[in-house]
């Protein structure tokens, strides 16, 4: 990413001109370096087929408007429900579900609320658990705008505010992250604690870390969309087995997930937009670092992230926050990629139930 005095991932001429260079070795390079990586370009209909099967997660077309209507479904014998609410001139989806004080949970990129499948049954336990689809993302709109971190905030505090809550538990992982911090900072009074997950905040990467070639590759307007599009499956999975420590962690359901959402129309631009936002993003961080973060924040960074090689000495998350926050406690998660939730769900519920307040024993399967 940038450094402080470098506004984030600004692209210039020349940094354009890197980026194609950069999409040309990768498309032809990329396919021999993953191919283990890679999936058949006609998994992409059968994912479809598998999805319309799976009545929990992936609903007909009918009976998705049933379940945006707030059907109700079961994790791991906990109940949830899937919810619609308009907010910020948008219609965003959440799933709902436990009992208790409010933990918010904003998943990253390329995922969807099911990010957190794996920890929700048992936060809900003792929390009232919120997971949307950030802005144009899953199944909540898809506007053209409205993608840094000032504005995507205001959706989700829209949110809470509709659904009654005052003060909330707030955790977020990759672009949510931001998100979080965007709330957290605009909203300092009503996030009792903050919870954040392996991202490095534009325009506060610590000195030396450069952008990866995906970071330049999603910031080019509109040629990442045309050059994507019905190969989301190859595209997606290559990210999310690929900055995972242990990739059988991202299950095949939970690829077919992600690859379902982000091939509906719009939805991989939507999540290119997140990206082009990351200049405006770094002059908000700026502006809002200017008074530091008093709540407790848990930062939580990658140990090891193989497709940037391998050991991590100091995930960016934790010096980031460092920077923002006065009161930080940051850990390595052993053993665990970028994708902490699905690759080490059981560390993560014991880590935000300690953080929270409350213990939650049961088990991942």
């Amino acid at each position: 990413m940038v450094g402080k005095d470098k506004p984030a991932f600004h692209a210039s001429r020349h940094g354009t001109a890197i980026t194609f260079l950069l999409i040309g070795i990768i498309t032809t390079t990329s396919i021999l370096s993953v191919s283990t990586l890679i999936l058949n370009q006609d998994h992409t209909a059968r994912a479809q087929q598998q999805l319309q099967a799976n009545q929990t997660f992936s609903p007909s077309v009918e009976e998705q408007q049933q379940l945006l209507e707030g059907k109700s479904f079961q994790i791991d014998n906990m109940t949830f429900s899937h919810n619609t609410a308009s907010v910020n001139g948008i219609q965003m989806h959440y799933v709902m579900g436990g009992q208790g004080d409010p933990v918010v949970l904003l998943h990253g990129w390329p995922e969807t609320w099911y990010a957190w499948h794996k920890v929700m049954p048992a936060l809900a336990k003792n929390y009232t658990v919120i997971a949307p689809d950030l802005r144009g993302l899953g199944d909540s709109s898809k506007p053209t705008t409205g993608y840094d971190g000032k504005t995507v905030a205001e959706d989700i505090h829209q949110l809470v505010t509709q659904l009654g809550f005052n003060t909330i538990f707030l955790v977020g992982h990759d672009i949510g992250t931001q998100i979080a911090y965007s709330y957290a900072a605009a909203h300092p009074t009503e996030v009792e604690k903050l919870a954040v997950m392996d991202f490095t905040f534009p325009g506060f990467a610590p000195p030396g870390i450069t952008p990866r070639w995906w970071f330049l590759f999603h910031q080019t307007p509109d040629v990442p969309e045309a050059l994507v599009q019905g190969k989301e499956m190859e595209y997606l999975s290559w990210h999310l087995r690929g900055l995972a420590y242990n990739p059988a962690a991202i299950t095949q359901e939970a690829i077919n997930e992600y690859v379902s959402k982000y091939s509906a129309p719009g939805g991989m631009r939507a999540g290119f937009e997140y990206y082009r936002a990351f200049p405006e993003d770094a002059i908000q961080n700026e502006n809002y670092s200017k008074t530091n973060l008093t709540m407790p924040v848990l930062a939580l960074g990658a140990a090891f992230i193989p497709v940037l090689g391998g050991n991590i000495t100091m995930p960016t998350i934790i010096s980031g926050m460092q920077q923002l926050a006065e009161n930080v406690q940051g850990i390595k998660v052993p053993n665990s990629g970028h994708f902490i939730a699905e690759e080490q769900p059981q560390f993560v519920i014991n880590q935000l139930s300690d953080f929270f307040g409350r213990n939650a024993t049961n088990s991942i399967r």
